[in-house]
């Protein structure tokens, strides 16, 4: 990743495919979304693949075990194996299992990739407040999880037992919107008892540390449609990130978006990880890319040119960032979005 404040998106000469050894892809908003494939998804990943780039599946959501997320994506027709997928259930897990002595109960709220992670760290999983937890651990538990189980959490945590969370995604991509996502839940638990859990979830850095250790990436690319989880995660392990736009990410919030949310490259899909990623040049007049120069009015970002709509973007992403600094860019950049369809 380039050292200092990113100022516009880099470009590559060469295929993401080939310049990565390893893409760590976000599942929710990128290959699939409320269980079924999205857009050039398959296609895409399987000419990845097959050119030699190593295939990995790193999602926050707790709820799925990575047997169940393989066959899916098996289903979908993505081949791939259980190793071939990391989730927060198994960052915790390990976060877990390094402050609690070998065979200890943990409470779980949450579904059952969860329960398996923990077995597989020599962890109990228990149910009650009253099962003597050496620890609490929260997760996503889809829309079935019962209001008690929060409340067995509270319980716990109030009597100063330690409290973790899978992670913190206040929402959640499903094929009918947006839901709510753990974090939402972790606040229900954090309102009843004041307490703050310990996080192991992208951004943060056990989540990066198990992907890691389970892929041996050298040269891994973060794939995501979130800024503060998918593309903070890659800042803060400094590797370089793929922002797609299928997910739950806008052309208005990526314009305002502080450096730890600046992915190295866009594109609208995963149909960039197998091209080259044009260069954004500036000079005084402004941000060049592709048929468009963007640059930072008095109260708006400015676009003029035409071309590829994402050229366009990229080229705004140059002027805002760039005028914003280190800071959030708070210039109108409605119209010149609106040009671009975005």
């Amino acid at each position: 990743m380039s050292q200092g404040v990113r100022t516009r998106p880099e470009g590559s000469g060469q295929p993401l495919s080939e310049a990565y050894d390893t893409a760590l892809l976000d599942l929710d908003g990128v290959v699939y979304a409320g269980g079924n494939a999205i857009a050039h998804a398959v296609g895409s990943l399987e000419r990845a693949r097959g050119g030699g780039m190593r295939l990995a599946y790193v999602t926050n959501n707790a709820l799925r075990t990575p047997d169940t997320v393989a066959q899916h994506l098996t289903e979908l027709g993505i081949p791939t194996g259980p190793d071939d997928v990391i989730t927060s259930a198994q960052a915790v897990a390990r976060l877990i299992s390094e402050q609690v002595p070998e065979g200890a109960r943990v409470l779980v709220v949450g579904g059952e990739g969860l329960r398996v992670a923990l077995r597989e760290r020599g962890l109990t999983p228990v149910e009650s407040a009253d099962d003597d937890p050496a620890a609490v651990v929260q997760g996503f538990g889809g829309p079935e999880l019962s209001w008690g189980r929060f409340a067995e959490a509270s319980y716990a945590v109030a009597r100063g037992v330690p409290w973790f969370a899978s992670n913190t995604d206040l929402t959640i991509p499903s094929g009918r919107g947006i839901a709510p996502g753990n974090g939402a839940a972790v606040e229900v638990v954090r309102i009843a008892t004041g307490a703050e859990p310990q996080v192991a979830g992208k951004p943060l850095p056990p989540m990066h540390r198990e992907t890691i250790l389970r892929t041996g990436a050298e040269r891994p690319l973060v794939v995501g449609d979130r800024l503060d989880t998918d593309i903070e995660g890659a800042f803060n392990g400094e590797v370089d990130s793929l922002l797609v736009l299928t997910g739950v990410t806008d052309g208005a919030q990526l314009l305002a978006a502080p450096p730890r949310h600046r992915p190295t490259y866009v594109d609208a899909d995963l149909r960039g990880l197998l091209t080259g990623q044009p260069e954004v040049t500036g000079d005084g007049d402004g941000f060049r890319c592709g048929g468009w120069r963007a640059r930072a009015g008095a109260d708006a970002l400015e676009l003029a040119g035409d071309g590829e709509p994402l050229d366009g973007l990229r080229a705004l992403c140059a002027a805002a960032w760039t005028a914003a600094g280190d800071g959030t860019c708070g210039l109108d950049g409605g119209k010149a979005l609106a040009r671009l369809g975005l």
